[in-house]
Order: structure tokens, then sequence, then C-alpha cells
């Protein structure tokens, strides 16, 4: 733990401050450890400045509290002898006071920054699975955890407070990491949650329709997840100009690697690419045959679905501008593994193939549709739902896919939150051409149970939304619930 004084924390933004000692720094006063500087932000919905007292009480050294109504201007007042600084723009300068706090952490390693609206878990961890295979050490952070790839921690959202991600960063370089592959969500970006992280390389996914309820438009959300290639002077850049905002962006980015499923659209880009040339789709993964700016090549990697023949371009393009060699990257790519709840397989001889996924947007789920397609030789079918408190207008959509790409749909509950499930399944039932035809089964584990009862041995059945997920959010609260759990059990009990 850094140890410092409160004066040369903030000596960069104001300087009339007391030495005071200082040990640690928190955002919740419940957690307040003699010696912490207790940092309370003036939230939409909480005024942490009202907890001040209490954490001075148990033991904060000193206090870095919103300015409020000082007008731009900062300040420092005594309560009970601990120094309150009143600090101006506090929110968007945390980044920066944790990177200072913790000595700059990201500068020691190296860190990849991945955004989109799909694909960024999976990303990620082929990425850290991929240095690990090549003696490297490399963490993850986002949705499905924070840690080491056999000892993730839960997180609770995909991109951390600027705190939180400063501290974690801190403690993988003391835990000896070498690289970090980092999920960066659009509301991380906007936040400034990542500001003063030091990205050697960005990655762009794709964008699709998400977080309409906090961004309003896609031209702001797009706007958002570009500021991962704007703002931080990331050496290497590597976008997928497959989706129309990503060839969009790098026509004025020379210095970006193009990555494309298709010749055609990297052709005009002036700086380095790296295209597919060809790809055998089979029940135990995909070969992938390439040319790039770095020469031509062929690898076998043990997923599924076109999607993933991007993620793992993508990955590889990373790496290869990172500096690793092309061969020694083609030869491991056998050993990496599909991402838990990631178009992850389940299957046994003589029975349906079923596939969980998290995909919970349209694009997502038209995606996952059309790559099982071509594994599958019998009937296709998806169960999916849509979370109620959220995004309406993508619900009709969802069910207009899974009605045109699957066989059989069957409609269930995701989570609903405080929202009756009955209205969440009329809402997407209006997108339904046929909505007669499709099978609602409120209860997840009875909707698995039933395609996994009806289908054939040569059909694939997909479970979408949950992915990863232990828990389901219903209006009496949280359960554990999880469709891994449900499809294991399914495949067990038959065996």
């Amino acid at each position: 733990m850094p140890n410092t004084s409160f004066k040369e924390l903030l000596a960069p933004w104001y300087d009339a401050i007391p030495e005071t000692p200082i040990t640690g720094l928190t955002l919740d006063n419940r957690q307040i450890q003699p010696g912490d500087v207790f940092i309370a932000v003036q939230g939409h919905s909480l005024d942490a400045r009202r907890f001040i007292p209490a954490a001075i009480e148990a033991g904060a050294a000193a206090v870095i509290a919103d300015d409020g109504d000082t007008n731009g201007q900062f300040d420092v007042t005594l309560q009970n002898g601990v120094p309150v600084v009143a600090f101006p723009h506090l929110k968007s300068t945390l980044s920066e006071i944790a990177d200072r706090f913790y000595q700059s952490p990201s500068k020691m390693i190296k860190v990849i920054g991945v955004t989109g609206t799909n694909g960024k878990t999976t990303v990620s961890q082929l990425v850290a699975q991929w240095i690990d295979l090549l003696e490297g050490k490399a963490a993850v952070m986002g949705t499905t955890g924070n840690g080491f790839l056999d000892a993730l921690e839960p997180a609770l959202n995909t991109t951390g407070s600027a705190l939180d991600i400063q501290q974690q960063l801190a403690a993988f370089n003391h835990q000896g990491a070498t690289h970090v592959a980092m999920e960066v969500s659009s509301h991380g970006l906007v936040q400034d949650r990542v500001k003063a992280v030091a990205f050697d390389a960005a990655i762009f996914t794709n964008l699709s329709r998400d977080h309409l309820d906090y961004h309003g438009t896609m031209e702001a959300y797009a706007e958002a997840k570009l500021r991962l290639f704007t703002h931080y002077g990331s050496p290497v850049s590597v976008i997928n100009v497959d989706d129309p905002v990503g060839a969009n962006w790098v026509s004025n980015m020379p210095e970006a690697v193009a990555v494309s499923l298709l010749e055609d659209n990297v052709l005009q880009h002036q700086g380095r690419k790296l295209w597919l040339t060809s790809v055998d789709y089979a029940t135990s993964g995909v070969t992938i045959s390439f040319d790039s700016s770095w020469g031509a090549g062929q690898f076998t990697a043990p997923l599924v679905g076109e999607f993933n023949v991007m993620n793992l371009l993508v990955s590889l393009t990373t790496l290869l501008g990172l500096g690793y060699e092309k061969e020694t990257l083609m030869a491991a790519a056998s050993k990496l593994q599909a991402v838990i709840g990631r178009m992850e397989v389940f299957h046994r001889a003589d029975k349906p193939m079923l596939v969980v996924d998290y995909a919970h947007t349209p694009d997502a789920l038209e995606k996952a549709l059309m790559a099982l397609r071509r594994h599958c030789d019998g009937k296709l079918w998806c169960i999916f739902g849509c979370g109620g408190d959220r995004d309406t207008g993508k619900r009709p959509m969802m069910a207009d896919i899974a009605e045109r790409l699957a066989d059989v749909a069957i409609l269930t509950d995701d989570n609903p939150r405080s929202e009756s499930p009955e209205a969440i399944v009329a809402d997407m039932l209006k997108g339904m051409v046929d909505p007669d035809q499709a099978i609602i089964l409120h209860d997840r584990a009875e909707a698995c149970g039933y395609a996994f009862e009806n289908a054939s041995e040569k059909d694939v059945i997909l479970v979408a939304g949950k992915g990863h997920e232990d828990y389901q959010v219903l209006a009496s609260g949280t359960v554990h619930y999880s469709d891994r759990e449900t499809v294991r059990r399914l495949l067990e009990e038959e065996a």
C-alpha cells in the first residue's frame, strides 16, 4: 500500500494542504480504515458528502469532496481536525488522483483496452489466454470478473470506478502481471473512469444497439466508444472495419490496423491490415487462413461461429501489433478455449448440441443464430428473454430475429426486475409475424428442459441472454440461477 502525504497527493491541483500522512483511498465511508482518504462524490442519486462526519469518526485522515457551491474554487476546511478539501470537477479528476496515489500502475504493465457492444469479454480473454500460452502473465478486467483467468473475482460493472481500476492495476502489478486486458465500457469512457490509464493497445469489436437508455442516440453511443482511440494515444489501435462505424473511424486513422473478414474492406486502408482469406467450420472449431501486413498464415482454434472468427482475428492482430511473432501465435492457437457463457458448447453423443451465450442485444442474438446455423444439420432452437427496466425498443427486434433465424423460438424470462414478465413477453410478441407459433415458458429451466426433450440429436439449442451469470433478478429479489448449470444437469440426467 503506498504511503504518502495528503499534500503530496494533491500537489498538481492545489498546494495549500496539510502534510497529513495517508495510507489509502476509498469512496465508501463504511470501508474506512484509519489513515484513509474518504472521497465524497456527489452522484445522481446519492450525495456522499453527507457521510463525511461518519468517515471522520471511522478514522479518515483526510477528505476530498465535490466542491458543491464553491464555483470551481478549491477550499480547505477542518472538521474535528481533519482536512476536508472542496475539489472542483472531482469525478473527472478521480482517475488521475488514484493514478498518482498508486504510482501510475498502468505504466508498469501493458494494458490492452477492448471496447464495442459485443465481443469485449471474449476478445479480452482470448488475448489473455494467448499471452499466458506464450509465457506471459495476463490478467483481465471486465464483465465476467477481474483477476487472472484461473481465479476471477466477480465485478459489479464491466468497467469499475476510477478508483477501483487504479487499485486493481496496482494489485496486478504487485502480483507480477505482464499484461492486463481490460473491457472498457461506454459508461466508463464518458464518466472518465479510465482517464489516467496508459493503454498500450486499443481494440474496437463492433457497435450495435445497446445502452440507449443512457446515451440517448446511437451517435452519442458511438462517440463514447471513439474516445478510447482519440483521447489516450495508444500506440496500437485495432479496428473491425466490417462494422460500418469502424470503417468510418479508420478512414481518419491511418495509424490504426484494419481487420476484416473480406479483403475488399481493407484494400483502401493506407496503414497496416489483416484479413481473412478462408475459413472452415467444424463442430470442433474453426480453421482460419489469413493474409496481413505481417504475412499470411493459418491456424485452428476450438471456437464456433463466424463472429468468433473476427474475435480471434482482432486478438491475433493486437498481439502482432504488440510485437509477438506470428508463427508462435499460430502454434499456440489450438490451445485457446471458449470463454464461459460465450458460445459455450455442451454436447454428448446422440443428444442435441446445447450452446449457452450471453447474447442479450438484437445484434448479438442475430450473430449467434447465424453462426450456429453453420453447425446445425437439424432444427435450430432459440431460448431467449429480455430484461425488465431496460431499453424496451429492443424487445420486438429480438423476437423478430428469433422468428426469422431460428426454427423454434421459446420466449422466457431474462431478468424481469420490477416489470411484469407477461408485459415483457407481450412487448416481444409485437415483433413477430406469427406470434402464435412462439412457445412461452417463463421459467428458464423449464424452457431448457422442454427444448432438450423435444429436439433431435441433429438439432442445436441456443440458450441466450444470461451466459456466465449465475443469478436472476426478479421483482422479489435476486435468486440463484445458471443456464450453464441447467444445461449440464440435462445432459447428466440423460447420461
